[in-house]
């Protein structure tokens, strides 16, 4: 299984808009250091059939295949609706003329209603007539305090969890030895329990400084990485106080930041 991370900022990306120059506010990121320059969080899993699960369509989308030379995308799956993580939707129609079909959206339902709310025009049936508009397939998955069995997608089986987001609910997958749990602020025993094994986990953690309402800082993200126990654990949608080079010399053995375009090979 091979996972690239297409992005790995947070909602404002880095650097953000602004700076007393006008070409971007760093933060306590060395603007000299590219793996500090990072888009929206999105990854591609490609499984060992070489089908390939895009999860979300950050604003970057388009962007980010290119970068990272991925021609076709064969299902998406959707973490939750927050901005930074839809709007990169519309670059969907051109991998729905790729892919010479709609493509299926995974959810849970009260995330791919809110999308389909936004963007009702990508959730219509398609017609037949070539892709002028992104053409999605919902495919809601129910979580409830348990996670539920295996879902199928793009030739990989994924366990799917609930995670706390603060304001809402966001969804953590498993698909073997990896596991990817991004805008996170809380995990529950049930979280905890499906990643439990895990050999790669990449876990969101957007700023070294106190806590944050809606996403874990770097104290929580690295007493959870403990707790999981995986032999590599990666930090994504990362903030302007998150420099690379820091992450790199400071954090505990076993846990580093990822950068943008970052490949992942896992086994299993």
């Amino acid at each position: 299984m091979r996972v690239t991370l297409l992005g790995t900022g947070g909602s404002a990306g880095v650097p953000m808009i602004g700076g007393a120059d006008g070409k971007g506010d760093w933060g306590q990121c060395d603007p000299r250091n590219p793996r500090n320059r990072r888009s929206r969080a999105s990854i591609v899993i490609e499984a060992s059939d070489g089908q390939r699960l895009l999860v979300d369509t950050a604003p970057d989308l388009r962007t980010q295949l290119l970068d990272n030379a991925i021609p076709r995308i064969d299902a998406v799956l959707f973490t939750h609706a927050h901005a930074d993580h839809i709007t990169g939707i519309d670059d969907v129609r051109i991998l729905n003329r790729i892919a010479g079909r709609p493509l299926e959206a995974i959810g849970t339902e009260a995330c791919l209603a809110e999308i389909a709310r936004r963007f009702a025009y990508a959730f219509r049936p398609w017609e037949g007539r070539g892709f002028f508009r992104p053409a999605l397939t919902p495919r809601p998955v129910p979580l409830g305090p348990v996670p539920p069995g295996p879902v199928t997608a793009a030739g990989l089986d994924l366990v799917l969890f609930r995670q706390d987001h603060g304001m809402m609910e966001s969804l953590g997958l498993r698909a073997g030895a990896f596991a990817y749990s991004t805008d996170v602020v809380r995990l529950d025993d049930a979280a905890f329990a499906a990643l439990r094994g895990v050999e790669t986990w990449v876990v969101g953690c957007f700023t070294r400084g106190p806590p944050h309402p809606t996403h874990a800082n770097l104290e929580t993200a690295l007493k959870w990485a403990a707790r999981v126990g995986a032999r590599r654990t990666v930090l994504t949608h990362m903030g302007t106080d998150m420099d690379h080079a820091w992450l790199e010399a400071n954090l505990p053995p076993g846990v580093e930041p990822g950068h943008d375009g970052m490949v992942l090979d896992v086994p299993g």
